[in-house]
């Protein structure tokens, strides 16, 4: 099986200046494909050259011996024979556009949600109705949350077409529902770091350690107050001699962002000692998860769509107390691998004046993000009691450590996902194989970028056809054929050289007219029929440069 990946190395790479939750993503996914593909070939959609040597040296570190291939888009017509190609991102609209001219039923498209909240994100969504997207083309949805805001915009803008335009027929790509993975062994510690954990931690077997994982990002990932309220409340029933310490492991954008995240610990839980360690560290992040005794992540945020932190957590072996939200929804058993508490938001209707101040570009992304969670609640009361729980009874967080683990490794290991990408990109080939070949290909099958002599037809005189006259301006073949090979060392006459004939096309043109005139179409009898139609134009050319002319 030959498997294409469109590769900017960036996608698939935390060590970039801004680290966000797709590149953790991509960079794991990366790993996870290379460990359990089971293609004998590698192919790599690539922008630049240099990109592809990239994948290929992360395939030989991986073990990979199977042979590399980058296709770019000179040569994007190869692509039929690979048959599928994934995206790190759900913007396929614009690929099945650059696939229209192939044929649609050409190769499938696979794309994958990250955050749905971004207007990027948005208008990728909508335009799955109005590009040439097809029922053998996907977009993975990591979490049943996400995949019912997926199928809410696309509704939404089906409505606005049938209202608009009146259509009748909707092409969908698949909308298959495949969880992000994680490597579960990296979060398997030894006694001994576990010991080290603690110490640099400062927490001694009397101090209950909670941890967060992930950006520090009050407005963008989790509104830390109700964590924080939650753990006071707790912290304040302890026997006497116990104490809770918050490790906070993750980064601020600023120092602003920083300092309001100390002044909410200060008011809200000034019983608790909260540390901060670097999430772009891996010693820090060893610490912090070989250190903690419970995981929390009360997250509040529509930019959230899957939530890969509590799954690591649950293969560290940690209770997690997580918010009923997004993706936690489908990957924490509630009582069993932990606590999803309560998450409350008004009503359909309400939040229309929040979309239009972010539309019209009122508000930045971040603003509309930050207002948004601002009307998300998280019920604190039930935060606490599941804090309360877990710190009072060590078998309990035992117990759902064992079977948060158990569940990591058997639903969110790349193992157990791979094979499911894999099986998806075979119904695709299934899907395709059948119904691609009822399609018809437009004479322009993408409109907005149409053959140019077809768009502007209307500008010229005349429109060389086949049985227009042409004949030589001069008198023999090798007076015209040197006149051109002066023009075209012309610098404004060789830039053009990707859609100019070779020296033996040009001589076997000039040659067909030695004898006279002649319909252009017999001019490139002797030409390879391959090769036909591109020099049949470039008579136009010769024409330009004076070597042929009209003859009525």
């Amino acid at each position: 099986m030959i498997q294409t990946l469109y590769f900017y190395p960036d996608a698939y790479s935390i060590s970039g200046p801004k680290l966000m939750g797709r590149n953790a993503a991509g960079e794991s996914f990366l790993r996870g494909f290379l460990a359990y593909s089971t293609a004998d070939e590698f192919w790599v959609l690539v922008e630049m050259s240099e990109h592809a040597q990239v994948f290929a040296r992360a395939a030989q570190a991986a073990g990979r011996a199977e042979p590399v291939k980058a296709v770019d888009k000179s040569s994007l017509g190869a692509l039929a024979q690979s048959g599928m190609v994934y995206f790190p991102y759900p913007g396929i609209g614009a690929h099945a556009w650059h696939r229209a001219v192939h044929g649609h039923g050409a190769w499938s498209l696979c794309g994958i949600t990250h955050t749905t909240s971004s207007t990027g994100a948005m208008d990728a969504l909508t335009e799955l109705l109005t590009a040439p997207v097809q029922p053998w083309d996907a977009v993975i949805c990591t979490s049943t949350a996400v995949k019912d805001n997926v199928t809410r915009v696309l509704q939404m803008q089906a409505d606005y077409l049938q209202a608009r335009l009146g259509i009748q027929k909707l092409v969908l790509p698949q909308l298959p529902i495949i969880p992000l993975g994680i490597h579960t062994q990296d979060f398997v510690f030894t006694d001994e770091q576990k010991s080290a954990a603690r110490v640099a931690l400062k927490a001694d077997a009397n101090t209950h350690v909670v941890l967060f994982m992930g950006r520090l990002s009050f407005h963008a990932k989790a509104h830390p107050l109700a964590m924080y309220q939650a753990l006071e409340k707790a912290a304040a029933v302890l026997p006497a001699g116990q104490k809770v310490v918050l490790v906070e492991c993750g980064w601020y954008a600023n120092e602003l962002i920083e300092k309001s995240y100390a002044d909410a610990a200060k008011l809200a839980c000034p019983s608790v000692r909260v540390v901060t360690l670097d999430g772009r560290k891996s010693g820090d992040r060893q610490i912090a998860w070989a250190g903690a005794d419970v995981f929390c992540s009360l997250s509040d945020n529509i930019q959230e769509t899957f939530g890969i932190v509590p799954i690591e957590a649950m293969a560290a072996g940690l209770p997690v107390v997580v918010s009923d939200w997004d993706g936690y929804k489908d990957t924490v058993r509630d009582g069993v691998d932990g606590f999803r508490i309560p998450t409350l938001m008004p009503d359909v209707g309400l939040g229309g004046d929040l979309a239009q101040r972010h539309a019209l570009g009122i508000d930045t992304y971040d603003m509309y993000c930050g207002h948004s969670c601002s009307l998300v609640a998280v019920d604190v009361e039930a935060a606490a009691q599941a804090f309360m729980r877990l710190f009072s009874s060590h078998e309990l967080c035992k117990t759902m450590g064992h079977a948060g683990r158990q569940r990591a490794r058997e639903m969110y290991d790349w193992a157990a996902i791979i094979p499911q990408y894999e099986a998806l990109w075979m119904q695709l080939a299934d899907i395709r194989s059948v119904q691609a070949k009822d399609l018809t290909l437009l004479k322009q099958p993408w409109p907005a970028r149409m053959d140019p002599f077809h768009a502007f037809a209307n500008y010229p005189s005349q429109i060389l056809m086949p049985q227009t006259v042409l004949g030589l301006v001069d008198s023999d073949v090798q007076t015209a054929f040197a006149r051109m090979a002066d023009y075209r060392q012309l610098a404004m006459v060789d830039f053009a050289k990707v859609v100019l004939p070779s020296e033996a096309e040009i001589l076997a043109v000039l040659f067909s007219v030695k004898s006279g005139p002649r319909p252009a179409i017999d001019l490139v009898q002797t030409i390879p029929p391959e090769r036909q139609a591109k020099v049949f134009r470039t008579l136009v050319w010769l024409v330009k440069l004076n070597i042929l002319k009209i003859c009525a």
